[in-house]
């Protein structure tokens, strides 16, 4: 059975960066399952399973602005070096979580750390960059 919009599969998956930095898998704990159409995965990924049965394996890449578009100049914000814990080990690349005034927490990236500011891009941790995904199809049910 091939995969087409609503189908519900079960697979594992490797995501990666274009230098080859791992940013996410599933290798290691259970296989993910998913709607076709209904997950929260980004929509290139999903359209890139059309049409793959259970037992194939493919690799393939997702350029930036398919995926979470560019980081945005307007995302990055100068804070204050005393508003972080001062045994926290702040250095460029570290992803942390910040409260909202809402109370919902989102990703920030470190850029820059000075005596005094903290420069953070609140764009999502991926945005900017071009994705590899490396996949395995365990199941493929049709939809319901």
């Amino acid at each position: 059975m091939k995969i087409k919009k609503g189908s519900r599969v079960t697979l594992y998956y490797t995501l990666s960066l274009a230098d080859g930095k791992v940013a996410d898998t599933t290798k290691k704990n259970e296989p993910l399952t998913i709607v076709l159409g209904e997950s929260d995965l980004i929509p290139a990924f999903e359209h890139r399973l059309l049409g793959l049965r259970a037992g194939d394996k493919r690799r393939f890449e997702v350029p930036c602005m398919e995926a979470y578009g560019p980081s945005e100049v307007d995302n990055v914000h100068a804070l204050p070096r005393e508003e972080f814990p001062p045994e926290m080990k702040l250095e460029s690349g570290l992803v942390i979580g910040f409260e909202t005034p809402s109370g919902e927490e989102v990703p920030g990236t470190i850029l820059e750390v000075s005596e005094k500011e903290v420069a953070v891009d609140f764009s999502h941790p991926l945005a900017g960059h071009d994705l590899v995904f490396e996949v395995e199809i365990l199941d493929v049910k049709p939809p319901e």
